[in-house]
């Protein structure tokens, strides 16, 4: 049985965890965060952003296997599932 190498600390760490600084940038965090949401609910299909994330990750993960194709390609095989075009965007879909 292998034996790890390194020491786990114990949790929580040692010291305050909220800090007059972290809490300025947790109040900063919020802010951003609450913008980005009001934005987010103006986007008609808000699927279409996360559909292209996991299409980036396939394209990434495709190209490792020497599958190489273009973002053009890809998205426009989401888009039109009916054409695939070429054979290395056609992988993609499998």
């Amino acid at each position: 049985m292998l034996r790890p190498s390194y020491a786990l600390p114990d949790l929580p760490p040692p010291g305050a965890i909220e800090t007059a600084a972290v809490l300025k940038a947790l109040t900063r965090a919020h802010r951003y965060l609450a913008e980005l949401k009001g934005r987010a609910r103006t986007i008609p299909n808000q699927g279409i952003l996360i559909d292209t994330l996991s299409l980036q990750e396939a394209k990434a993960s495709s190209e490792i296997e020497n599958i190489v194709t273009t973002q053009d390609e890809i998205f426009q095989m989401n888009a039109f599932p009916e054409n695939p075009g070429p054979p290395a965007t056609k992988e993609l879909a499998l």
